[in-house]
């Protein structure tokens, strides 16, 4: 039976399953329950007591970081630990979340090791202990509890110290090439995207994008994602502005029959729900379509 409570935060079903499934398999004593935005989970807070938040920044009605400010106002959770899980990783946002109290910082798009991690280290002896007194096993956690040993006894590191993946540069989009003309990696009048996973980054060549996904070409001797596997695509909207867009992959296609192909075509549909997000995507994708005629 499970002893800690836990409360998932983000506007993206995808992501609130992901880090469910994770604490699920790897933490069997931590009970998950999810809230789409800040204000629902201000809610549920009021109303239970939770021993760990893990939370996204950007999200309609309520951002990560009023809920960090709103809970470290609150005397029963002053000490929680709280992660934030976000897109944000450049060092301006690292430091307001460390003024607000942030416990953790982890960049999306995350693996579940990253974020097991992450867990043990702000949860020290209380998941320790948890452990202990429920008697489960915990399947699959003997290497990353032996790597994460000194964690539980060394003195903890300024949040801002140990980001996971800063944001890159923004990624200038321009006007696609024709679809039936031959990917041509590099050349000026593409629309180049540098695309997040886990554990690698993808160069690529915008061919479609419209509000629900964004189709890309990429040249087979990178290193690819599997399907499903979270994704960042960041998108600069203007005037200095970005979109990180959280997502996942829906497809992975040869862009020719030969077995041999020099180039293949990565699908990434979106998860966001935040409606700011989607305004942006909105006039991106309509500069996008007027450029491409």
């Amino acid at each position: 039976m499970a002893t800690l409570k836990a409360l998932v935060v983000d506007d993206a079903s995808f992501v609130r399953d992901l880090v469910k499934r994770t604490i699920r398999q790897r933490f069997p004593v931590i009970e998950t329950t999810d809230a789409q935005n800040g204000r629902r989970a201000q809610s549920l807070m009021s109303r239970a007591s939770f021993d760990l938040i893990l939370c996204d920044w950007e999200m309609p009605e309520m951002s990560g970081l009023e809920l960090l400010q709103w809970m470290r106002q609150q005397p029963q959770y002053e000490k929680v630990p709280f992660i934030m899980i976000t897109s944000r990783g450049d060092k301006s946002h690292v430091i307001e979340a460390v003024n607000e109290g942030v416990s953790e910082y982890l960049g999306k798009p995350f693996s579940p090791e990253g974020l097991s991690k992450k867990i043990i280290k702000v949860m020290g002896n209380t998941l320790t202990m948890a452990m202990g007194q429920s008697g489960k096993s915990m399947a699959g956690q003997a290497d990353a509890f032996k790597e994460s040993a000194a964690l539980l006894t060394q003195k903890r590191e300024p949040a801002s110290q140990v980001v996971d993946q800063p944001a890159p540069a923004p990624v200038a989009f321009a006007p696609s090439s024709s679809e039936g003309s031959k990917p041509a990696m590099g050349k000026s009048s593409m629309s180049l995207a540098s695309i997040r996973f886990a554990d690698s980054t993808l160069k690529s060549v915008v061919k479609d994008i419209n509000l629900t996904e964004v189709r890309v070409i990429a040249r087979q001797d990178q290193e690819f994602p599997g399907i499903l596997d979270q994704a960042v695509v960041d998108i600069e909207t203007g005037e200095g502005q970005m979109a990180r867009l959280n997502g996942y992959v829906h497809q992975l296609q040869a862009v020719d029959k030969r077995k041999d192909t020099d180039f293949v075509s990565v699908t990434i549909r979106f998860v966001d729900e935040d409606p700011k997000k989607m305004e942006d995507l909105s006039r991106f994708v309509a500069r996008f379509r007027a450029g491409k005629r």
